[in-house]
């Protein structure tokens, strides 16, 4: 599985949610403690905007985390008010930096961590569903730059709730007996709120977690420092949206969770 960090508020360097911090995204790209592999070498990614909103920028790499030499440079340089940053452990897609994240479409960024499942028996028909201008966007062939897209398709820009709903439904309607579960931990951001849910057909949902810090807050899929009270889990089957000074929840489905 893959580990994500991410921040809105006040702009701050990179540096200090990718690098510096105790427990920081460089760290759990070779030492994760929450995840079914410890070392989440497959590339990595970053995604930015700038104070005024422009954004977001992209670098992403297949290099290890921790043997790109240009990553500490470039996260002690760009300061941001908001941004995403991934290491990638594959479990669909070959190791391209076409299949790193965070993916971009317009203003909106996108992370994943987990796993469509079944993937390779339902990809054609998750493709099919796409519209051309879409289909066409499709740069690999993760399943997660496929969950943007179904995203995108089903009013993202408009009604984040209701595109993961949707999208949701439709995997668990695809699902077979028989197929691995759908576990899926999504970050995302279209330059003025960061969104973070958790869901698994299993209810075993990769972990992700939020806090408050000075004058912002943090989502990560482990604490980044020591406080681990500080940090609280991003709650399962809801959609969060995060402001730097605002937090709200909303639930993904009426009544129970889709299995």
């Amino acid at each position: 599985m893959c580990r994500v960090a991410a921040w809105i508020g006040a702009p701050i360097a990179l540096d200090e949610v990718v690098i510096a911090p105790p427990h920081s995204l460089l760290v759990q790209s070779q030492d994760a403690s929450e995840a079914k592999l410890a070392v989440n070498g497959d590339g990595f990614g970053l995604a930015w905007y700038r104070q005024d909103g422009a954004g977001p920028g992209q670098y992403r790499d297949v290099l290890p985390a921790w043997s790109d030499g240009n990553l500490t440079s470039l996260c002690q340089m760009i300061v941001s008010p908001l941004f995403l940053a991934h290491v990638r452990a594959s479990t669909v897609g070959e190791t391209a930096r076409v299949n790193c994240h965070p993916f971009r479409y317009k203003n909106w960024s996108f992370m994943h961590n987990g796993q469509l499942g079944g993937f390779l028996r339902i990809k054609r028909t998750l493709e099919a569903m796409l519209p051309d201008n879409l289909y066409h966007l499709r740069a690999g062939n993760t399943d997660s730059e496929l969950l943007f897209l179904l995203l995108i398709q089903h009013g993202l820009a408009s009604d984040p709730q209701g595109a993961v709903s949707r999208v949701l439904t439709i995997l668990s309607e695809l699902r077979e007996q028989g197929d691995p579960p759908h576990r899926i931990t999504s970050v995302f951001s279209d330059g003025e709120s960061l969104y973070a849910f958790r869901y698994a057909s299993d209810k075993k949902r990769p972990t992700l977690y939020e806090r408050r810090a000075g004058t912002g807050r943090l989502v990560a899929s482990e604490p980044l420092d020591g406080e681990i009270a500080a940090w609280r889990a991003v709650p399962p089957d809801h959609l969060m949206r995060i402001t730097a000074d605002h937090l709200s929840t909303v639930p993904l489905f009426q009544g129970d969770p889709v299995a």
